[in-house]
C-alpha cells in the first residue's frame, strides 16, 4: 500500500474530523531489531512534524520511548499514561508533555482510547497484541469508530494477519470485523491513512482503502 494508493482513493470521499490525537501502541523491549527503532524514531518525527498530539503507554524504554522523544523532539506533544504498579518496570517518562499514573491497566486503556482520534499499531509482544485485538472487539462492538491502523514493517505482523484471515475463513469472525483495520509497511502510509482515511470506506476483505 503506497502515500498515492491512498490519496488516489480517496479525494473524492467526505473527509472525516481532523485527526489531531494518534494513540500509539507498541513494545516496551529494547533487544529487538534495528529496523523496529527506526520506524518508532521515524513514526514519532512524522507525527511531531505533523503538529499531532502522541497518546501512549507512558514509558521511556523500547519503541515506547523512542516514539514519544521523537515526537516531543519534532514539534509535537506526548501524553503518557501509566499504571502505578508497573511505573518503576516500564520506567515512567517524566518529561512528557503531560504524564497520567493511574490506578489500573485497565483506567489506562480506557484514558488511551478517550484521548485519541486514531490508532496505530507498531510491532510488540504480548501487550502490544492485548491492545491491538481489545480496540479492534471495541469498534467490532461499536464502542467507537476510530481508524486503526496496523504498521506491518518487514512483515512483522503478516502472522496475526493470516490468522485473522484464518478466523474469518472458519466462521469464528466476519470479513465486517476488519473493515476497521488498515495496514500499511511505512509510516509515509500510515500519515496519509490518518489524514485522508474515513473507517466506513475503508474495504472489508483486505482492510485497505
Amino acid at each position: 500500500m503506497t502515500t498515492d494508493t491512498i490519496q488516489n482513493k480517496t479525494t473524492t470521499q467526505k473527509a472525516r474530523h481532523p485527526i489531531r490525537n494518534v494513540c500509539v501502541y507498541c513494545g516496551a523491549s529494547s533487544n529487538i531489531a534495528q529496523v523496529h527503532k527506526d520506524t518508532a524514531w521515524a513514526l514519532g518525527r512524522a507525527l511531531g512534524e505533523a503538529g499531532m498530539q502522541l497518546v501512549y503507554g507512558g514509558g521511556r524504554v523500547g519503541l515506547m520511548g523512542l516514539v514519544a522523544k521523537s515526537t516531543m523532539e519534532h514539534g509535537g506533544t506526548a501524553v503518557g499514561i501509566i499504571p502505578h504498579h508497573i511505573e518503576t518496570r516500564e520506567e515512567k517518562y517524566t518529561e512528557l508533555t503531560e504524564l497520567h499514573v493511574v490506578d489500573s491497566m485497565h483506567e489506562r486503556k480506557q484514558m488511551m482510547v478517550d484521548r485519541a482520534d486514531a490508532f496505530v499499531v507498531l510491532s510488540g509482544g504480548l501487550g502490544t497484541l492485548d491492545e491491538f485485538f481489545e480496540i479492534m472487539t471495541w469498534r467490532q462492538l461499536g464502542l467507537h469508530d476510530k481508524p486503526v491502523v496496523l504498521l506491518n514493517v518487514n512483515n512483522f505482523w503478516t502472522p496475526l494477519l493470516s490468522l485473522i484471515d484464518h478466523m474469518i475463513n472458519n466462521g469464528f469472525a466476519r470479513e465486517s470485523d476488519r473493515a476497521g483495520l488498515m495496514v500499511a509497511d511505512r509510516v509515509e502510509a500510515v500519515m496519509a491513512a490518518l489524514q485522508y482515511a474515513p473507517p466506513e470506506t475503508m474495504d472489508a476483505q483486505t482492510g485497505l482503502i
